[in-house]
């Protein structure tokens, strides 16, 4: 394994797999903050210190245990390589901006990643396709334990696991899935829905995380609470209300294939043709077109084009990557016109 690998290709194995109702959740993530018993937060430490929490880690993981994985220090990485990480969900925005002694652990399928001295000592994230929540904890619950076996975590037997920020302390859980929405927010429900989310003590993002912008009509759902509260019941929670909102998407998109079929089929052709014929494309534009032919694709309207090849799209449209294949730095309207030519290649490949 290689940076190039992690950074050159855009599918991972959870983004080309379908997992269960994967024609509205794109995938499952669980992410778990822990931090080594005695040492100080990563906001406070030295960089000795930094540097002793990443051999710890890389020895429990990397070295001793059987899985297949790869270390990259952030002080290695290059601000382009960077962002493209963190374009894939390999890496949080955090630990590429504000993380000089920060370092990650990748899986070889790119399901794993551990980010190390982020916010924490220590946050193990696993993606799975589709709505797998529970199986996606079990992974990084496996990981957890590997390295609880060689490393003392900062826990209190009140309070539990003992994090950087208050809100993460308890399970140290953070449970989130990855929706395609359009139907909800076509029939103009979604401001409706998102309040009614939060009272439940879950939260609505972008597709980054917190402070992102929601494009392409994802949206990421994700619990709030960790203290005081079990894995198990946080992540049944999640799951019921995610298993509602995908009742609710389904019935939305029937509505919208009975009552305005021929105003949603002329929508999603119409961005299909935006998609294959423009010069110029912004990456909201990209994003709101993509979502719209994904639909079609989802609701039959396209048959010749994978949800794959969208999922990928998504990905090498992004910024980071536009200019990584372009081996340049690039000005916005330049990687406008990158992005136009790209998927107007990419879409062609799959149709021919």
């Amino acid at each position: 394994m290689s940076l190039e690998k992690f950074i050159s290709k855009a599918r991972t194995s959870w983004m080309c797999s379908d997992g269960p109702d994967s024609e509205i959740v794109l995938t499952s993530r669980i992410r778990l903050a822990r931090n080594i018993q005695d040492v100080k937060f990563p906001l406070l430490f030295s960089k000795e210190e930094a540097e002793n929490v990443i051999q710890q880690v890389e020895h429990a993981i990397v070295k001793e245990s059987n899985d297949q994985m790869e270390l990259l220090a952030m002080s290695d990485l290059n601000e382009l390589e960077k962002r493209v990480l963190v374009e894939k969900h390999l890496i949080s925005p955090q630990l590429a901006e504000q993380s000089p002694y920060g370092a990650a652990i990748l899986s070889e399928d790119e399901e794993v990643s551990i980010m190390v001295n982020e916010e924490d000592h220590i946050r193990i994230q696993c993606i799975k396709p589709g709505l797998q929540i529970v199986e996606a904890f079990k992974e990084a619950n496996r990981i957890d334990d590997l390295l609880e076996k060689k490393i003392n975590y900062a826990y209190h037997v009140e309070t539990g696991y003992l994090t950087s920020c208050p809100t993460n302390i308890g399970t140290g859980l953070r449970a989130s899935v990855m929706m395609h929405l359009p139907g909800m927010v076509l029939t103009q429900q979604m401001n409706r829905i998102i309040p009614a989310i939060q009272q439940l003590g879950l939260v609505v993002r972008g597709i980054y995380g917190e402070g992102s912008e929601t494009l392409g009509n994802i949206f990421q759902i994700s619990n709030q609470i960790t203290l005081g509260r079990s894995e198990k019941d946080i992540i049944e929670e999640l799951k019921s209300v995610v298993t509602q909102l995908i009742d609710q998407e389904k019935e939305s998109r029937n509505a919208l294939a009975k009552t305005s079929n021929i105003q949603l089929e002329d929508r999603v052709f119409r961005s299909y043709g935006i998609l294959s014929n423009s010069r110029i494309m912004e990456t909201k534009e990209a994003a709101k077109c993509l979502s719209d032919v994904r639909l079609g694709i989802d609701m039959g309207y396209i048959k010749n084009i994978s949800k794959s090849i969208l999922n990928e799209l998504m990905i090498l449209t992004q910024p980071g990557f536009l200019q990584l294949y372009a081996g340049e730095q690039m000005n916005p309207n330049d990687r406008d016109i990158r992005r136009a030519s790209l998927i107007r290649e990419r879409l062609k490949l799959e149709t021919e």
